[in-house]
């Protein structure tokens, strides 16, 4: 699962074997026994894991994921993509992640809470000297970040809090308006055409799939499939994205809205401009990614194409924007949010929005320049790139 090839970096590390060593391992690894009493007969047991990959360009970044299936493997893979996402982007934080294992959709809002503040209560020192700043995953909210905050009252050691308590307006959409953003910029450039009327299929529909999905209805492109657990649906003249996402709110998901229905796995296949798989990892494999007809797939989950489906979809020349830049909108504006609690200054959606594009933009024409000027794969020249600002950092502070 790991983002980190080294045969991709290996002109960066020629003759740095201490560089290499660091690189390939995580700073830190903390496995935490969380054991709360919800009433007198109600035990939750949960087995949570805290990573900081490479902490040299600054404090450990990473949300909080509470999912059944969360490993200490996925957490350190994790908290590696953040570190050469946020090297990649130039957001001065390093890589975290935490994930606590347990089923989300069994816990209620009080659930949720308790789990958090007991989490808190074992991570407090990380969290109050700043090493560590957190945001909400999946099975985490701003609600939960509001927990955090309200036990330390530090504004800036959590970012994705709501917007009344120190929240940044435009949070919540800032992975979808990256990945959006990212899609338009790659039509622009790679396919030589506007993303407008370009047809779009996005596997999966939370928040990053949804705001995506909104945003590119926004540019003009044709959304023509988008798919959450249960499956998804399909209209070849494009969906009513707006309409989509009120059904989403009121009913919890996409079933029930007009349109053929199709499973996750067809809608990999669909005869598309632009794939999108915006759910979980590992998703495009040696097994699905030959029947990926796109002309073009933008990562906007973390790691959704493995190293064999990579290889799969450059014989069959389909461009891959790598997830390192493609859903990196949620951290700028969380380095906005954090700078704006430290500053106190206030900061609307459109100055979000601007800077996301801005900072993607600039971070894509440096992988477009590295991948003609070498003969690279975007995703290669991406990690490329960030590989060398982290270890550059590392002989700045005296690391190597």
């Amino acid at each position: 699962m790991s983002v980190f090839d080294l045969d991709a970096v290996k002109n960066v590390l020629a003759g740095n074997e201490n560089a290499r060593q660091i690189l390939m391992r995580s700073e830190k690894k903390t496995i935490l026994d969380i054991n709360i009493w919800l009433d007198s007969k109600t035990l939750i047991v949960a087995d949570a894991y805290v990573v900081y990959h490479n902490t040299a360009r600054g404090p450990a970044k990473g949300g909080i994921r509470i999912d059944a299936n969360v490993t200490l493997e996925e957490t350190t893979d994790l908290a590696e993509r953040m570190t050469f996402k946020t090297a990649l982007t130039g957001i001065p934080f390093g890589g975290g992640k935490s994930g606590i294992r347990f089923d989300s959709h069994k816990l209620d809002t009080y659930m949720k809470r308790h789990l958090i503040q007991e989490f808190v209560h074992m991570m407090r020192a990380d969290l109050v000297s700043g090493v560590y700043i957190p945001a909400p995953d999946m099975g985490t909210t701003p609600k939960e970040m509001a927990v955090i905050y309200g036990d330390l009252h530090i504004p800036e050691c959590v970012t994705g809090k709501p917007l009344g308590v120190g929240g940044l307006p435009g949070r919540k959409e800032a992975t979808g308006r990256g990945v959006a953003y990212s899609a338009g910029a790659a039509a622009s450039k790679c396919l030589k055409t506007e993303i407008k009327g370009l047809r779009c299929a996005v596997q999966g529909f939370g928040n990053v799939g949804s705001w995506t999905c909104y945003f590119l209805h926004q540019m003009g492109a044709k959304v023509t499939a988008v798919s959450d657990l249960a499956g998804g649906i399909f209209n070849k003249n494009g969906l009513d994205i707006p309409a989509l996402m009120q059904h989403g709110e009121k009913t919890g998901g996409l079933a029930g809205f007009e349109g053929d229905r199709l499973t996750n796995e067809e809608l990999l296949s669909l005869d598309c401009d632009i794939l999108l798989p915006a759910a979980r990892e590992d998703v495009l494999t040696d097994k699905t990614a030959n029947a990926v007809k796109a002309r073009m797939v933008v990562e906007a989950a973390n790691g959704p194409t493995t190293k064999a489906a990579d290889e799969i979809l450059r014989n069959k020349d389909i461009i891959v924007i790598p997830d390192i830049l493609a859903n990196s909108g949620g951290v700028i504006a969380s380095y906005i949010e954090w700078r704006s609690a430290k500053s106190g200054v206030l900061t609307s959606s459109e100055e979000v929005f601007d800077f996301i594009d801005t900072t993607i933009g600039k971070s894509f024409e440096r992988i477009l320049a590295l991948s003609k000027d070498r003969k690279m794969t975007h995703k290669d020249a991406a990690l490329t790139l960030a590989t060398e600002e982290v270890v550059a950092a590392m002989g700045s502070r005296g690391w190597i």
